[in-house]
């Protein structure tokens, strides 16, 4: 982009025959051609500050600002002044796009016309102007594509249901632009270190992704939120790759909870909190994996729903003690395996005999009949949900 952006630059040069500088709207360098004077004292102090610290200092920028350039739409000449540092006069082409100034192309007159009327002609200027269209388109591709939109993409998620969320949605669609028709899947990564936006990797670092932000996340932690751009529903590789990379960059043990793919932008803060599950769900039990998809983790996705202690019941509470471990974990093993004691029996490496003996010791903790659909539900249910905490 940085080679776009001089060849742009050079360009204008040629045009104009004379040195041209471009900077962006708080006037940072991005380009400069190269000046072939050889009298050093025709060299700006004002461009050379430029070119050596990358920007210009507020009074330059005050002084320039005075001539109206961030309300034009056309060349703008403006005079030496020795007495503020200018020692060259300058034509300034203000860089737009859609009527919205992102940048200034700044273009020395003639050393051989400093003090006379002289410079370039309205058809030279047009030519730049038209450079400077293009430059401005993009600046503005840039600018979008790594758009911070950490703002709208939480005000999305948090928003209150009602007219708060449509005005939050219009926000981050109008942010997003071309993007926003798109499909998109929402990642949450938990718990995240630090609400501190600086401690959360760049939109620019992670491929595929539009934004990011942290949430709330518990009663004293956050997650990380990230929207993540699909080429199709049935190609989640982007947001795989997105999360492994987001889990890498939290200090901890995160886990990361992927939610169905979404189109439209209103359904966002469903599939935040389908997100959220899939990321407890993760934590709960290991055997999903590190990033666990929202489709893929059975009763959690009603368990998660519940308000916290909300699926606690008084007849599993017995098998949550630390004594009682190993026979919740075999009457959890057993209700995963159906109910069949050779299944479960290979799978904790245990006698059938022992099995039985255990099962009947959680019949006799619990008082379920572990013969009755009902209570092997109850018991199966409670299980899962104390895995979430």
């Amino acid at each position: 982009m940085k080679g776009d952006y001089q060849d742009l630059a050079d360009e204008i040069s040629a045009l104009l025959g004379a040195p041209a500088t471009l900077e962006d709207r708080d006037f940072r360098l991005i380009a400069f051609a190269a000046h072939d004077s050889e009298d050093d004292l025709a060299m700006d102090p004002v461009r050379t500050r430029s070119i050596l610290t990358r920007r210009s200092t507020a009074a330059v920028r005050t002084w320039f600002e005075g001539f109206g350039i961030t309300r034009a739409t056309g060349p703008v000449r403006i005079p030496a002044a020795p007495d503020a540092g200018v020692f060259r006069g300058r034509t300034c082409l203000p860089v737009r796009h859609r009527g919205i100034v992102l940048g200034y192309v700044w273009v020395l007159d003639h050393e051989e016309h400093q003090g006379d009327a002289h410079g370039p002609t309205a058809e030279q200027l047009d030519a730049a102007m038209e450079v400077t269209a293009r430059i401005g388109a993009l600046l503005a591709d840039e600018a979008q594509a790594g758009a911070d939109l950490t703002r709208e993409f939480r005000e999305v998620l948090t928003a209150e249901r009602g007219w708060q969320q449509d005005m939050a949605v219009a926000a981050l669609r109008t942010a997003l632009g071309p993007r926003a028709e798109g499909l998109h899947v929402v990642v949450c990564v938990a718990p995240w270190p630090s609400a501190d936006p600086d401690d959360a990797p760049s939109v620019s670092t992670v491929p595929a992704v539009d934004a990011l932000c942290t949430v709330p996340w518990g009663a004293a932690e956050y997650a990380l939120a990230a929207l993540v751009r699909l080429r199709s529903a049935d190609a989640l590789a982007p947001a795989l790759a997105a999360a492994a990379k987001l889990r890498a960059a939290g200090r901890g043990q995160a886990s990361a909870g992927i939610a169905d793919p979404r189109r439209e932008l209103g359904e966002l803060a469903a599939a935040w909190r389908e997100a959220g599950a899939a990321a407890r769900a993760a934590l709960a039990a290991p055997r999903l994996g590190a990033d666990a998809q929202w489709s893929a983790i059975g009763p959690y996705r009603l368990l998660t729903a519940l308000p916290a202690g909300a699926a606690q019941d008084r007849g599993v509470t017995p098998l949550l003690t630390e004594t009682n471990r190993q026979l919740a974990r075999t009457a959890e093993t057993f209700l995963d395996c159906a109910g069949q004691a050779g299944r479960t029996a290979a799978e904790l490496g245990i006698h059938r005999q022992t099995l039985y003996y255990r099962l009947s010791r959680v019949e006799q903790l619990t008082g379920l009949d572990l013969d009755d659909g009902e209570d092997r539900l109850l018991l199966h249910m409670g299980l899962k949900a104390a895995r979430l905490g």
